[in-house]
């Protein structure tokens, strides 16, 4: 192939085909949390960048629950022609995450959609826990089994607010045959799926995999890049910007216009933290994963054998709290890597409406 032709086919492939699906652009609040904006200046951001969503991931963003204010809100994304996505956080009453401060869990399920529909959007984001409960607190098997459950219970409830509940593969929790799982045994007409492309990594996944099995269920996104890379232990991950990872973004992409079109590319940039090892070599790691699926495990080793490490500049987080500069760091590389982000999302996928206006 010559090089012409080469640039030619790839620019084929960012490019949408005619007539193909145009995705909506947002982005997930928590991608710049460190701002502790709510839901008007949240908007507001969002439509300074030209995007067409956002998803308000959690009930933090509000300043009230009250209606005049929800109102408030609904109001001011319609003038903006931007789209929400509600959110909350775990479900699940066996989780480690959990907190009873939430109530139960069928009543923090039911107010979050209460809000979500009080603002206009159509899916409320949920989890079911994280990485702990496949190991220290697992087996997951007990809290797949208690989510559905849950959901079981909300369904005719969350059906009569036209809110569909969206659960997120998250944090090393699941893989996505196992959310799947949740999804179609709790009824797929009430709970969809909140696709996730960072944490198929702690759970030796493919994103292309995760989509592949996901796609039809997706109705909200949380989406990002990683560098993956081998590691004497197995495999090492770290979370980073868009476009500056080992995700074929270009390819996903193209599937996703194919799967899920009607969902909007939410992205959920999160840098500033360390790489962290998959330890695939190790045979106790895999006492938590007895059921990984043998051919879709060699494709995340196969991405780890053909990604890289991030070479660029970052501000690391530690556990401790930070001087006040290292703070102010962080903060301003949680917005710069976001709009960094958006504009790969833009230029190079050709995903998002409103910038092309």
């Amino acid at each position: 192939m010559t090089r012409r032709n080469f640039l030619l086919s790839t620019a084929a492939l960012a490019a949408p085909a005619a007539g193909a699906a145009q995705i909506r652009l947002g982005f997930d609040s928590y991608s710049i949390r460190a701002f502790k904006w709510k839901a008007i200046q949240l908007l507001d951001y969002t439509a300074s960048k030209r995007l067409d969503a956002i998803q308000l991931s959690s009930l933090d963003d509000y300043e009230s629950f009250e209606p005049a204010y929800l109102q408030k809100v609904k109001d001011h994304a319609a003038r903006l022609g931007i789209s929400i996505d509600g959110g909350i956080g775990c479900v699940c009453p066996t989780a480690n995450q959990w907190s009873n401060r939430n109530g139960s869990p069928e009543d923090y399920i039911l107010k979050g959609l209460r809000i979500a529909k009080a603002v206009g959007a159509s899916s409320m984001r949920c989890f079911l826990g994280n990485s702990n409960d496949r190991t220290v607190n697992g087996p997951i098997e007990k809290h797949m089994e208690r989510t559905i459950a849950v959901f079981r219970s909300v369904r005719a409830r969350a059906l009569d607010t036209g809110v569909r509940i969206a659960l997120e593969n998250h944090s090393g929790d699941m893989q996505a045959r196992e959310v799947r799982t949740i999804i179609e045994e709790s009824g797929k007409d009430a709970v969809g799926s909140c696709l996730d492309t960072g944490n198929p990594m702690p759970v030796m996944e493919d994103p292309q995999v995760t989509l592949e099995i996901l796609g039809p269920y997706v109705i909200t996104t949380h989406i990002r890049d990683s560098a993956v890379f081998e590691h004497p232990r197995g495999a090492a991950y770290q979370w980073v910007a868009l476009g500056d990872g080992s995700v074929d973004f270009k390819r996903f992409v193209a599937r996703y216009r194919e799967l899920c079109p009607n969902a909007a590319m939410q992205l959920e940039i999160i840098t500033g933290r360390p790489p962290q090892v998959v330890p695939y070599f190790e045979a106790g790691h895999w006492k938590a994963f007895q059921n990984a699926n043998a051919a879709e495990f060699a494709r995340f080793v196969a991405l780890a054998r053909n990604g890289h490490p991030f070479m660029g500049t970052m501000v690391i987080a530690g556990t401790a709290k930070q001087p006040a500069q290292i703070e102010a760091a962080l903060q301003e590389q949680q917005r710069t890597d976001l709009e960094r982000s958006f504009e790969y999302a833009k230029k190079q996928l050709d995903v998002g409406l409103r910038w092309k206006a």
